[in-house]
């Protein structure tokens, strides 16, 4: 390489108001010596350009006939349009089979062929205005095909343009494509084979997750585990109260606590009724989503006034604090996917490194584990209010030198291994060895492949 700084640009297809684990891979990319920028999506209601320290985070406006394409809705379909919903509804009386499949208007055909129709106005600003750079780390499968197009680019200008997928969900295993025909879901996971081919390494969130992509796609190499655990933290002195400060919950009622998305399968009815079934309990939800307007006026409702609030995020080097004032926190997530099976999400490592046992699904088999081994909170039924209360109580309701020894153990096994700066290793380590161009080498041949499709 040449005398200049090496340079990444980690692909996040969100706003990044924080993305929590694209920061921390900006921060240890940047504490090795990278120039890091984060590229983002611009939504209107963020800054375009911001910093974080020594890191840029830059929002792209999507462009092109994709925004008009992603953002059409049936609302005045043209008489085409109805002719072919209808011709296809008459179809299904005869042959079922075609009942899978949506109705072929050219809208349903874009959204097919050009799999994901969404991020790829997006993909167009970035391909007209991102930088150059040696490094593209691609979070999930909406950055991916991107990136394979600015790697390229950024070879044939003299940087390395060296791909990292990290896949950060399993999400064609997932609950986002509920209604989506088998033979349609195939053809997304052969796209993704296509990108997968290409990229130069691949990092996951955990170890399970690892096997099961090594598995389905045959990598030369496994893929690196990144876990989405989080920086040590050391408690202060006298223990944290700012849920209470902010809502008003007395000191004499527990405080249970549900971190992140707010939206449909998080389990968020059950929680709520599951802490009504205690005897002097309050169930805070901390973050954003669709379901945030709704929580809130739930909130006010005779039935949940005192025990349901709803709070906006915070930023994430401010969460261990919040975390650390509940007195338990909930995972209640529905396992109906492989994805939620396996997953290991910010919530469940945000807990444990403030100290804050958790009540986890039975279903949720990487996260059970590791409750259970390491004597961390409790295992419920999420589908079933009485059975979250009943492990809800197992916590709270022991004796108090017990929960102290439970939250203890929370911040040892974090402190000890599983912490960021454990974790992170591996991955720079594999950074070092792409971008100095020594190391697993790539996937694909250093000139790439044709064009994302």
């Amino acid at each position: 390489m040449s005398r200049r700084r090496r340079r990444a640009v980690i692909l996040v297809a969100n706003p990044a108001a924080p993305y929590s684990r694209g920061l921390r891979i900006a921060r240890s990319l940047a504490g090795a010596g990278f120039e890091v920028e984060i590229a983002a999506i611009q939504d209107g209601s963020h800054a375009v350009q911001e910093t974080e320290g020594s890191i840029v985070v830059r929002r792209y406006r999507p462009i092109g006939r994709w925004v008009r394409w992603a953002a059409w809705r049936p609302d005045h379909p043209s008489a085409v349009h109805r002719f072919i919903v209808r011709a296809h509804r008459r179809a299904g009386r005869f042959v079922p089979a075609a009942r899978r499949f949506p109705a072929p208007t050219l809208d349903a055909l874009r959204r097919i062929a050009w799999f994901p129709l969404p991020a790829r106005g997006w993909w167009a600003g970035l391909r007209r205005q991102a930088p150059l750079a040696d490094l593209y780390h691609a979070c999930g499968i909406l950055s991916i095909g991107v990136a394979l197009d600015l790697g390229r680019r950024a070879r044939r200008q003299g940087f390395e343009g060296r791909i990292i997928y990290d896949v950060i969900d399993v999400n064609l295993e997932s609950n986002n494509h509920p209604k989506v025909a088998p033979e349609i879901l195939s053809f997304y996971r052969w796209k993704e084979r296509r990108w997968v081919a290409r990229a130069d390494a691949i990092v996951t969130v955990n170890a399970p997750i690892a096997d099961h992509l090594e598995r389905i796609w045959r990598t030369p190499t496994r893929p690196t585990v990144l876990l989405n655990c989080q920086p040590r933290w050391t408690p202060p002195a006298v223990r944290p109260d700012q849920l209470r400060a902010a809502t008003g919950i007395p000191p004499e009622r527990k405080v249970i606590l549900f971190l992140g998305r707010l939206g449909r399968d998080r389990g968020l009815e059950q929680a709520a009724e599951a802490t009504l079934l205690l005897d002097d309990a309050a169930l805070v939800l901390m973050g954003f989503g669709p379901w945030a307007d709704r929580l809130r006026a739930q909130d006010a409702e005779p039935r949940f006034a005192g025990r349901h609030f709803t709070l906006p995020p915070v930023h994430p080097d401010e969460v261990p604090l919040w975390t650390a004032s509940a007195d338990v926190s909930i995972i209640a997530v529905p396992a109906d996917s492989l994805n939620q099976r396996l997953s290991t999400p910010n919530k469940f490592w945000e807990s444990l490194t403030a100290g804050t046992p958790v009540v986890v699904g039975r279903d949720l088999e990487v996260m059970r584990s590791i409750v259970e081994r390491a004597r961390v909170g409790a295992i419920a039924d999420p589908a079933d209010p009485a059975d979250l209360a009943r492990a809800l109580a197992e916590i709270l309701e022991q004796p108090p030198e017990d929960l102290a020894a439970m939250r203890q153990r929370c911040l040892d096994i974090t402190a000890q291994h599983l912490n960021w700066e454990t974790a992170v290793g591996d991955y720079l380590r594999l950074v070092d060895e792409l971008v100095a161009g020594t190391g697993r080498g790539s996937m694909s041949a250093a000139t790439g492949g044709p064009e994302a499709s």
